[in-house]
């Protein structure tokens, strides 16, 4: 649609049933028909620099955070970049795809998958839940998202207004196993100890190493053990 027409910003495209999902580098999100959020939101924007867009990944990330937190959602985290967790179990993920114009972000394209009403899920590699599983209740999905889109706009008012240090503080505040001794392994397979310090301008996670030296790594450069 937005190759082929100038939409609206604040379109949103609803799959109830998605034969083909797609997350982070490539993985697949699978979702049964009907009983999840699974949708994708288009924003247009006038001044967000590229080297800014590390923000636009923390306040839907915050989005997604503060309407689980209000839910009472067990021990809501955020998994750098953009997974949210329930204790240790994935919950929602995210996957955002922007479009440049000169030095600037002109748009983007953010993909949601909350996990509301499924009970049952396929044997991943890494543990799911879901609204329903956490509170034994069940949702309208509807109404659950016409508030995720009105925290989504909340915090892409923060963004545009450059409150960036809120932002960050938030997010920090929220990132999972943040100052706590945990194991990783690298790309090449290395088995280490760290603890997550922060987010680099770059958008790169900050791991205080045992020597410590703080050491940068992208998205395909480290794994949780």
């Amino acid at each position: 649609m937005a190759q082929n027409s100038i939409l609206e910003n604040f379109t949103v495209v609803v799959a109830r049933q998605q034969r083909n999902g797609r997350g982070q580098q490539e993985n697949g999100w699978a979702s049964e028909p009907n009983k999840n959020l699974t949708f994708s939101l288009f924003l247009r924007f006038e001044n967000i620099k590229i080297d800014e867009k590390k923000y636009l990944n923390f306040a839907v990330s915050l989005a997604v955070y503060n309407l689980l937190l209000g839910k009472k959602i067990p021990k809501i985290s955020i998994k750098w970049p953009n997974d949210i967790l329930s204790v240790n179990s994935k919950i929602c993920g995210i996957l955002i795809e922007n479009t440049f114009s000169g030095n600037k972000i002109k748009n983007t394209i953010i993909g949601i998958g909350l996990n509301v009403n499924q009970e049952i899920f396929p044997q991943f590699k890494r543990k799911a839940t879901s609204l329903k599983l956490e509170t034994k209740k069940e949702y309208n999905l509807d109404v659950l998202l016409d508030e995720l889109l009105k925290e989504i706009k909340k915090s892409i008012n923060l963004l545009e207004s450059k409150k960036f240090d809120l932002l960050d503080n938030m997010y920090l505040n929220a990132l999972y196993k943040k100052n706590i001794p945990t194991m990783f392994k690298n790309s090449k397979d290395k088995v280490f100890m760290g603890m997550i310090s922060g987010v680099s301008k770059d958008g790169n996670l900050q791991i205080l190493l045992e020597d410590d030296t703080i050491k940068e790594f992208g998205i395909k450069e480290i794994s949780f053990l």
